[in-house]
């Protein structure tokens, strides 16, 4: 039961390995060298989005809502517009979601927040 845990628990956590690269299905975020790739390919961010994108990966399958992404991402002192979650989840669906026909690796839940689905959840 214990390696049925574990196996389940290695499947659904981002890795992290000792280069501080988090790696979730085929995309990988490489906080040392603040760089992120999908399927190899490199993706050019910004530095909130890469934040953004680092705050989702590290939460994978899990729905955050706008005020626990503003909080991570904006920081507390934010003191602007709510809607700027939903701008930067466009942003970032644009540059990592490279097949159209695939279901979408960030997804929304309405009324809630949003989730980074991995392929087994999607």
């Amino acid at each position: 039961v214990v390696a049925r845990i574990r196996a389940v628990l290695r499947r659904t956590q981002p890795m992290l390995d000792d280069d501080a690269v988090i790696r979730v299905d085929d995309l990988e975020l490489d906080d040392d060298a603040h760089e992120v790739r999908r399927g190899g390919t490199v993706i050019e961010l910004s530095p909130t989005e890469f934040k953004l994108l680092r705050y989702l990966m590290l939460n994978p399958n899990r729905v955050l809502s706008k005020s626990q992404i503003l909080d991570h991402v904006w920081e507390y002192n934010f003191n602007g517009d709510a809607s700027i979650v939903e701008s930067y989840i466009s942003y970032l669906r644009r540059k990592v979601d490279i097949d159209p026909d695939a279901p979408a690796l960030i997804q929304t839940k309405r009324g809630v927040g949003y989730v980074l689905r991995t392929a087994e959840k999607r």
